[in-house]
C-alpha cells in the first residue's frame, strides 16, 4: 500500500483500483427519441401528439449511437406501466386515468411486468417480437441492452395478463385485513379508502387503501407523493423495521421470477429503480441467482444514501451505483451555485475504493437538461464538469439522449410543467433528435456532437484511462491554480500520464501544473524528457523535462478543460 506525505487529503493515490473495461451507457426513451411531430400540444394524446416506436430505432440510428463511443443503451420504459391510453379494444384493461399521471403515465408505474408497453409497437399484438428484435438489432449494431428494474413499486391496478403459465400475480395471495404480514405483496390501511390529497378520483375507488410508493403509509398521500404507484412488502415491518425474511417472502420469489423472465429475454443489464428503498438481502439473494444465468449481465442501483454504498455493492452484489448525491450533486453547485471546484477532492475521498462501482452523469430523466434555463442555459459552460464526470476514474458514464445536441427542455409539455426535463409522463417530441434524425442538425448542434464523440472516444481508446490510476494534483497547486474555480489531477499507465486540467471560471486559465516528487514516487513513472499531445485539441506539443517537483505549462479557455497525454519521448 502506498504512502503518501499530501496535506489536506487521504491517499491521493488510489493504489489498489482493479482493471477495467470503460462502460459508456446512452439512456433514451423509445416512447420520445424516434418521434418527429413538430406540432405537440400541452397534454395531447397518442393521437395527437404520436409516440416513438421500437421499429424506428433502427441499425442506422444505433450505429450512430455506438459511433458516439456508447457500448450499452439504456431503454427506458419498456414494462408495460399504467397509460392514459385505451387499448380495450386489443384486451388490454384500460386504466383509471385518476390514478395516471400525464397523459402517457409514469414508466415507473408498472401494470404488468411480463410484458411491453403497448405504445411503442406498430402491432401491438406482436409487440414482444417487436421488443426482440430491437435487442437483436442492438447486439448486432454492438451495443448491449439495458432495460428498467422497477421492485420498490407498482401502478395501484397493476395486474399481468401475461404472465406465464402458473405465475401467481402479486397481491393474490395477500391477506388485506392487517396492515403487515411477511406473506402478503402489499401493506394495507385497513379500514381505510384510499383518499389522495389534491386527487380527483372520480369512481375510482381502492379500499382497504395500499400503502403510496414512496414509503407513504397513509392512506391520503399528497398530489406530490408517487399517489399512482403502491410499496411492495420485501418482509420489512415499517412499523418497528424488523425483517422476516425466513422463509423467502412471496414478494422476492415473484420478483425474481421477472428477472428470470426479461434475462432469458437477452437483455444485458438492468438499471434497478430506488433499489435502495430494497433490502439489501433481497438484492443479494436475487443478484446471485441471476448471476448464475449470465453473469456477464449487470446491475446498476438508483441510489441516494451515501451511507449504503458499500453494502449494496459489497452485499448486494450491484456492479454500478448512481453517483448523485456526490460527484452530479458537486459538479451542478459548481456550475451553478459557486461551489468551489476544489470541493470535488472530496467527492472521489467518499468513494474512496468504491470508484470503479460508480455511474457518473450530468444528465437523466430525472434531472434537469443541462441547457434548462433552470440549469446552465448554455450547454458549452458545462464541458469541464462534462469532462470530469467522464474521465475522474474507470467507472462507466452516461449521457441522456439529446444532450449531446444541447436539448434545453423549454417546453412546458402537459403533466411536466416547464421544468428544464424532458417529461416522462407526456407523448412529446425532443426537437433536437428530431433535427438530428432528419439531418437538420444546426451546426452548433453538430459541433457539440462531435465534441462528445471526440470525448467518449478517448474514454474508450486511452488505455490511460480505461485502466489507469487517479491522483488529485490540487494539494501542491494552491498557488498555480485557483481551487474556486480550476481542478486538476492525473490518470496514468505504466510510463504514460494524462494531465486533466477543468476551468469553471469565465477567464481563460495561463499557468503552469506542478507534478510532485511524490506521485513520481509512488506512481513509478520514470524521471526524463516526455512528449505532450493534447487529446481534445490534437497537434503535438514540445518536449518537457519530467523530474521532481517539475512544472507543466497549460491553457485552458473558459469554461472548459484541457487533457494532455504525456508519454517518453521516443515511444
Amino acid at each position: 500500500m502506498c504512502k503518501g506525505k499530501q496535506k489536506n487529503m487521504k491517499n491521493a493515490y488510489l493504489c489498489s483500483m482493479k482493471e477495467n473495461k470503460t462502460t459508456i451507457i446512452y439512456q433514451l426513451m423509445p416512447r420520445w427519441f424516434t418521434n418527429c411531430n413538430e406540432k405537440c400540444v400541452p397534454n395531447g394524446t397518442i393521437k395527437q401528439n404520436g409516440v416513438g416506436k421500437f421499429n424506428d430505432i433502427d441499425l442506422t440510428k444505433l450505429k450512430s449511437i455506438k459511433s458516439l463511443g456508447a457500448t450499452h443503451v439504456w431503454y427506458t420504459g419498456i414494462i408495460e406501466h399504467a397509460t392514459a391510453t385505451d387499448y380495450s379494444r386489443l384486451g388490454i384493461t384500460p386504466c383509471h386515468a385518476s390514478v395516471v399521471k400525464g397523459k402517457a403515465g409514469s414508466p415507473y408505474a408498472i401494470r404488468d411486468y411480463y410484458d411491453v408497453c403497448p405504445d411503442l409497437a406498430v402491432r401491438i399484438k406482436n409487440r414482444m417480437a417487436e421488443f426482440e428484435a430491437l435487442v437483436e438489432r442492438t447486439h448486432e449494431a454492438g451495443l448491449k441492452v439495458i432495460i428498467d428494474f422497477v421492485p420498490n413499486h407498482v401502478a395501484r391496478e397493476y395486474e399481468s395478463d401475461a404472465k406465464p403459465e402458473g405465475v401467481d400475480d402479486l397481491g393474490d395471495d395477500d391477506y388485506p385485513l392487517v396492515f403487515f404480514s411477511p406473506s402478503n405483496n402489499f401493506y394495507y390501511l385497513t379500514g381505510q379508502e384510499f383518499a389522495p390529497q389534491g386527487v380527483e378520483l372520480g369512481d375510482y375507488h381502492e379500499f382497504p387503501a395500499r400503502a403510496t410508493g414512496n414509503d407513504c403509509y397513509t392512506a391520503s398521500p399528497s398530489r406530490d407523493d408517487w399517489y399512482e404507484t403502491i410499496k411492495l412488502n420485501y418482509g420489512v415491518d415499517p412499523w418497528n423495521g424488523s425483517t422476516h425474511f425466513d422463509p423467502v417472502p412471496s414478494t422476492w420469489s415473484k420478483m425474481l421470477d421477472i428477472l428470470e423472465f426479461w434475462t432469458r429475454k437477452g437483455v444485458d443489464g438492468f438499471r434497478c429503480d430506488m433499489a435502495h428503498m430494497v433490502p439489501v438481502a433481497f438484492w443479494h439473494w436475487a443478484i446471485g441467482h441471476i448471476k448464475a444465468i449470465n453473469p456477464d449481465l449487470i446491475f446498476i442501483a438508483e441510489i441516494y444514501d451515501v451511507g449504503l454504498y458499500y453494502s449494496y455493492i459489497n452485499e448486494g452484489g450491484f456492479d454500478f451505483l448512481y453517483d448523485k448525491v456526490t460527484l452530479y450533486d458537486t459538479l451542478r453547485g459548481i456550475l451553478c451555485n459557486g461551489w468551489p471546484a476544489s470541493e470535488l477532492t472530496r467527492c472521489w475521498q467518499t468513494v474512496e475504493g468504491m470508484g470503479d462501482h460508480m455511474l457518473n452523469f450530468l444528465e437523466n430523466h430525472d434531472e434537469q437538461r443541462i441547457a434548462s434555463q433552470q440549469f446552465c442555459g448554455d450547454p458549452w459552460l458545462a464541458l469541464p464538469a462534462v469532462v470530469v464526470s467522464a474521465t475522474i476514474s474507470r467507472c462507466p458514464f452516461m449521457l441522456y439522449a439529446g444532450q449531446e445536441l444541447g436539448e434545453p427542455a423549454a417546453d412546458a409539455e402537459g403533466y411536466s410543467g416547464k421544468d428544464g426535463r424532458t417529461t416522462i409522463f407526456d407523448y412529446w417530441s425532443v426537437p433536437t433528435l428530431c433535427r438530428w434524425h432528419q439531418g437538420k442538425s444546426t451546426a452548433n448542434e453538430r459541433r457539440l456532437r462531435a465534441w462528445y464523440r471526440k470525448l467518449l472516444g478517448l474514454c474508450r481508446s486511452e488505455k490511460t484511462l480505461t485502466r489507469g490510476k487517479f491522483f488529485d494534483l490540487m494539494y501542491v497547486n494552491q498557488d498555480t491554480l485557483d481551487p474556486a474555480r480550476q481542478f486538476a489531477y492525473l490518470r496514468h499507465n505504466d510510463k504514460e500520464m494524462i494531465l486533466v486540467v477543468a476551468n469553471f471560471g469565465n477567464q481563460p486559465v495561463d499557468t503552469a501544473v506542478r507534478i510532485p516528487q511524490h506521485f513520481l514516487d509512488c506512481a513509478l513513472i520514470p524521471k526524463g524528457n516526455y512528449t505532450c499531445h493534447d487529446l481534445l485539441k490534437g497537434g503535438e506539443l514540445e518536449q518537457v523535462k519530467l523530474a521532481g517537483d517539475s512544472m507543466f505549462p497549460v491553457h485552458v479557455a473558459p469554461n472548459s478543460a484541457t487533457m494532455l497525454k504525456y508519454k517518453p519521448a521516443g515511444d
